[in-house]
């Protein structure tokens, strides 16, 4: 079978999705072909088995822990939602916000959400999650959309948890470059990579624009349009009650979640689990919530399980998403089609170009994949013994690496930390992926032009 045929199931999901404006359906039959494809290599009854194997595929998702731990995470996000809405904390949070001046008006309120996720650098889905909870009733409040909201929180939480790599994907690629006799520390390389991780510096430069100068383009200035004239106050809607029964939940889940870094890691943050750790913490924050919420004589066990598995059941079709582009990853994973994407870099390019073209790859591979993680552990083994064959410069390829990774997350509708921020924010996944895809296309273009300035200069 010819390599180019592995890059028809994620083109078939990006073409169902353009056309119908469905995301599962497109996961579904990207699945199922790619099933296909594994089954015709092998030489089996491809037409009568594909079907099956298709299923195998997205139950076996379930047996790898972390990704359980993330669909589980994902569905009690819901239920903490539901419980802040439905305590009268989050307009009550609102109301504090604007009463001490924190958020008085809507660039205040934008601010607020870029550097909360600028402050939680510690795992990417606590950072959009964190920053899209304390901000979904401000941008409601000041009608600003929540396709804004959930821009700014991806686009704010994804490159500074690359730029500062002191989580877990940091420990992710420590491991990966330990296999690599590199000139100085590993560490040190990391914090070399920082000044050339361009795409993450010019996504952060660009919401930071859009923020000061208030400013928007394309489908997000329509969308800003259309909710001036629809509105909407969803999370605004209950009576308000204590900021604290919405602002005490966030923080137990926020430090406990540094707490259960170095308890997963044996004392050592950066060899923390970060599933393990955000789960932990969410059902700490949404037990924390429950405790309270009971206390205040105002709510009985069974409204609050009324409550959260209504705010559960309002996630479900962001969850199946999750489901089914981690189903996805791992039958494009077996099909070979990072590996062959990957290996169109090092076929005949002039040294210079090298960054610029890794970079190009790690975001087609991560858009068509939908997972950074997976396009780490693919370029990581190509660039590091270019690296040490070629004597590029560690700390450029390194960045162009990772800036990749997390430019095709951006664009990718497929992407799991595309839907926890739309989940975060209260966005449609689509309208997300429509509205935030300008901004990373214009920061990506910028990018390449950078690694191939950089090239010229530093190799």
């Amino acid at each position: 079978m010819q390599d180019w045929i592995t890059v028809i199931p994620p083109l078939l999901a990006v073409a169902i999705v353009l056309w119908k404006k469905e995301v599962i359906l497109a996961l579904l039959l990207a699945i199922f072909s790619s099933e296909l494809l594994i089954l015709m290599q092998v030489e089996q009854s491809a037409l009568a088995n594909f079907t099956f194997a298709g299923i195998e595929r997205v139950v076996n998702v379930f047996a790898d822990g972390g990704n359980t731990r993330v669909l589980i995470f994902s569905l009690l996000v819901g239920a903490l939602l539901a419980f802040m809405r439905s305590s009268g904390g989050v307009t009550a949070t609102v109301d504090f916000l604007i009463r001490k001046g924190l958020s008085g008006n809507a660039r205040q309120s934008r601010l607020l959400a870029f550097f909360t996720g600028l402050i939680i650098f510690i795992e990417s889905n606590l950072s959009v999650l964190m920053a899209g909870i304390i901000s979904r009733g401000l941008f409601d409040k000041f009608n600003m959309s929540r396709a804004r909201l959930a821009y700014i929180i991806d686009s704010t939480s994804a490159p500074i948890c690359i730029l500062l790599l002191m989580n877990g994907w940091g420990a992710y690629v420590l491991g990966l470059l330990g296999n690599y006799e590199l000139e100085g520390s590993i560490v040190s390389l990391l914090v070399q990579t920082i000044p050339l991780n361009f795409y993450a510096l010019i996504t952060l430069a660009i919401v930071l624009y859009t923020i000061v100068a208030d400013k928007t383009h394309g489908p997000l200035k329509q969308a800003e349009i259309e909710q001036n004239i629809t509105h909407s106050h969803a999370e605004l809607d209950v009576e308000a009650s204590k900021p604290r029964y919405m602002l005490i939940p966030l923080f137990m889940m926020s430090f406990s979640m540094v707490g259960f870094m170095f308890i997963t890691g044996n004392g050592d943050f950066t060899a923390g689990s970060g599933s393990k750790s955000i789960l932990y913490a969410t059902v700490l924050a949404c037990l924390t919530a429950y405790i309270m919420m009971t206390a205040s004589k105002r709510f009985a066990h069974k409204d609050m399980m009324n409550i959260g598995f209504k705010g559960m059941s309002e996630l479900l079709p962001l969850v199946s998403i999750v489901l089914f582009s981690l189903a996805l990853g791992a039958s494009l994973k077996q099909l070979g089609t990072g590996i062959f994407i990957s290996g169109l870099v090092a076929d005949n390019l002039p040294m210079f170009l090298i960054p610029a073209v890794i970079f190009i790859a790690g975001g087609l591979m991560s858009f068509s994949t939908g997972t950074s993680w997976g396009t780490f552990a693919i370029l990581i083994p190509i660039g590091m013994p270019l690296v040490i064959n070629l004597g590029l410069p560690a700390p450029l390829v390194l960045a162009a690496i990772l800036g990749g990774g997390v430019f095709g997350d951006h664009c990718s509708p497929i992407s799991d930390t595309t839907a926890v921020s739309a989940v975060a924010s209260g966005c449609d996944l689509l309208e997300h992926v429509k509205t935030q895809l300008p901004y990373a296309l214009t920061a990506g273009a910028l990018s390449i032009i950078a690694y191939i300035v950089a090239g010229l200069m530093m190799i």
